[in-house]
């Protein structure tokens, strides 16, 4: 079934659609971005401007941007969206309603650099928690998805599997840490020396959460400022295969916020790892 005939089943049975019916069509929905930002990414130089916050703005950016809008508003005209590209200002607080909350080209240094580590996120955000979220890596083609209810899924070359964190049992003697490339500060090196023997390995955008998602690393520590469309779509996919988003003081990491900066955070596949 294509897009549009599911979109249309989507219409006629909308005042039943379920969470799961939801992750499968914000699936769709950043599939499509996703090939709009590749068939940028394919051309020879790709233009950048810089935001009021010194950060790089791209075509590739403002076109998932609309991609992921104009389907979502379609699909649920009813839910509002928060987007990188689109804020609705400190005056809209969804801290107690349901939002989409997208970040329609996650990594965009990483996009400009070439290095195939940026990701398309969208997020559905229920009373100030993310209940589904989807991170799609289109340069590699790599879609995971999932949520606390949910669990968590990875799909690559039509293969869809279950993943999970590394369970306590199996967990490697040094702790496997994932960083940022661009924001690896001193507050950082200051906490990864608390925790002893450690295997660091710098990734771009919101994979970085994957990679405890899928079991391949055990602890991302951010000790520098995020926003967050930048945490919420990857934040439910690794709750939903076991693992936490907590910030310094062990407390999950709440949406719809009027200023939508997120605190100082630790990804990890579970509590026990973080160091006191």
């Amino acid at each position: 079934m294509n897009f549009t005939d599911k979109l249309w089943c989507f219409r006629k049975m909308r005042h039943i659609h379920s969470l799961e019916t939801l992750r499968q069509f914000a699936i769709d929905v950043a599939e499509m971005a996703g090939q709009a930002i590749m068939a940028i990414y394919a051309t020879d130089s790709i233009s950048m401007e810089t935001k009021a916050d010194h950060s790089p703005l791209t075509e590739a950016d403002l076109v998932a941007h609309r991609c992921i809008v104009k389907y979502l508003t379609e699909l649920t005209p009813d839910i509002p969206i928060i987007s990188e590209e689109n804020e609705l200002g400190a005056s809209f607080s969804c801290f107690e309603r349901i939002f989409w909350l997208i970040d329609p080209l996650d990594g965009t240094k990483e996009f400009l650099s070439r290095n195939g580590e940026f990701t398309v996120n969208i997020a559905l955000i229920e009373y100030g928690r993310p209940r589904l979220g989807v991170v799609y890596a289109p340069a590699a083609a790599l879609m995971f998805s999932g949520g606390a209810t949910l669990g968590a899924f990875r799909s690559h070359a039509g293969q869809i599997e279950s993943i999970r964190v590394t369970s306590e049992n199996s967990a490697p003697t040094a702790c496997r840490v994932v960083s940022s490339r661009s924001h690896l500060n001193d507050e950082t090196l200051a906490f990864l020396k608390r925790l002893g023997s450690t295997h660091m390995d710098q990734i771009g955008s919101s994979l970085k959460f994957c990679k405890i998602a899928e079991g391949h690393a055990d602890l991302y520590p951010r000790l520098a400022p995020t926003y967050e469309w930048d945490t919420a779509a990857a934040q439910a996919i690794l709750e939903g295969a076991g693992g936490v988003v907590v910030d310094l003081t062990g407390i999950p990491l709440c949406y719809g916020k009027q200023v939508r900066l997120n605190p100082s955070f630790i990804a990890a596949r579970s509590i026990s790892v973080i160091p006191k």
